[in-house]
């Protein structure tokens, strides 16, 4: 565009000569038009000037522009300055958007600053939080650790509990055979000793005669207190005869003396188990039958043993009164270490053990233990 720039400095003199020669101010509009052009010529107002001044120097020669008089450097100069309002306008309007631009670079400045003042709180934000996570993690690891030893100590514990169980039953099982073998042999012994001598003294006083026999009624209650403490630390009949024997047997006892109605039906094959279930399942009948006649206050009780997939199922079912079965387990009361004690021995040989009370039914304890048919003797 700036090879117009010959063109329009001769268009500019010639212009510039029209005005200086008229008389009246009708250069303005041609003056502006000229501005306008060398704008859009992509010329500066530097360029332009040189115009002018080009133009001055021609133009020297015709008009004096030395005489202040006559005004011509003036109305020159007036020439000028109107060809210089388009593009002082545009330089206007340029250093308007250039503070502008300036106003936007600072603002954009400040929130680069503040963008950036924010990313580094964030990054702050993010290393506080991995910190964090790193502590949440540790302390899981450290509570996932807790739980494996408290896992493990739980373990220990009914371990320990069921080394307890066969410790006592093997205990009862010693007393029973000590107060049988012993015990019992010692006073059968002296109720024969005071017969012998009941017999010699049968011509004599009478007195002593009274005094023997009152002594072996003493001696025959002290067997018979013996023995029954011995069929209860351990029957006798469980070790010869089988579980349903004995259960009978202990039934028999429990309905005199708390005057209950019991009732068993049991499933034959329950014998071919082997002794340690065996002994669970009457360990489990006795605590359930005591448990009834001190806490139930029930008229009845029904026992079943049947047979269930892979399993025998025991369950004692009485008439009396319920109880909060998880309120009585979790207590810290002495009651509940029977339940325990069942619950224990039953898990001791791969069995289930669970207690249902409700109001108005009764209560039911139910016995699963592990069971497989080809073992049968």
């Amino acid at each position: 565009m700036k090879k117009r720039a010959p063109e329009l400095a001769q268009r500019y003199l010639t212009a510039l000569r029209e005005h200086l020669g008229s008389r009246r101010p009708s250069g303005a509009a041609t003056a502006r038009e000229l501005g306008h052009e060398v704008m859009s010529g992509g010329l500066n107002t530097l360029e332009l000037a040189r115009m002018h001044e080009q133009a001055l120097v021609v133009l020297a020669a015709s008009h004096d522009f030395a005489n202040a008089r006559n005004g011509m450097i003036r109305r020159a100069g007036n020439f000028f300055t109107e060809a210089l309002i388009p593009l002082e306008k545009v330089q206007r309007a340029t250093r308007h958007s250039l503070k502008q631009l300036q106003q936007r670079a600072e603002t954009l400045r400040l929130h680069t600053a503040a963008l950036a003042a924010g990313n580094r709180q964030l990054k702050r934000e993010v290393r506080r939080r991995k910190a964090g996570e790193e502590a949440v993690k540790k302390g899981k690891a450290h509570y996932q650790l807790l739980f494996v030893q408290s896992q493990f100590m739980q373990k220990k514990l009914r371990h320990l509990a069921r080394q307890i169980l066969s410790a006592q039953e093997d205990e009862r099982r010693e007393i029973s055979r000590e107060l049988h073998d012993e015990v019992v042999q010692t006073l059968v012994g002296i109720n024969v000793e005071l017969a012998a001598l009941g017999r010699a003294a049968a011509m004599g006083i009478g007195a002593l005669r009274a005094k023997i026999a009152s002594t072996q009624r003493l001696v025959e209650k002290s067997v018979s207190a013996v023995h029954q403490f011995a069929r209860e630390l351990r029957p006798a009949v469980l070790d010869d005869l089988g579980l349903i024997p004995a259960l009978h047997a202990y039934m028999k006892i429990v309905a005199a003396r708390k005057k209950l109605k019991i009732r068993l039906t049991a499933f034959a094959g329950v014998e071919t188990l082997d002794s340690a279930r065996r002994i669970v399942l009457y360990r489990v009948a006795q605590e359930a039958l005591t448990n009834v006649g001190r806490h139930a206050q029930a008229s009845a009780v029904a026992m079943s043993i049947v047979a269930i997939p892979g399993a025998i199922r025991m369950e004692v079912h009485d008439n009396g009164k319920s109880f909060q079965v998880p309120q009585t387990l979790s207590a810290k009361a002495n009651k509940r270490l029977g339940l325990l004690g069942m619950r224990e021995r039953v898990e001791m040989v791969g069995g289930a053990l669970t207690i249902e009370s409700a109001p108005g039914q009764g209560t039911t304890v139910r016995a699963e233990i592990p069971f497989c048919p080809t073992t049968a003797a």
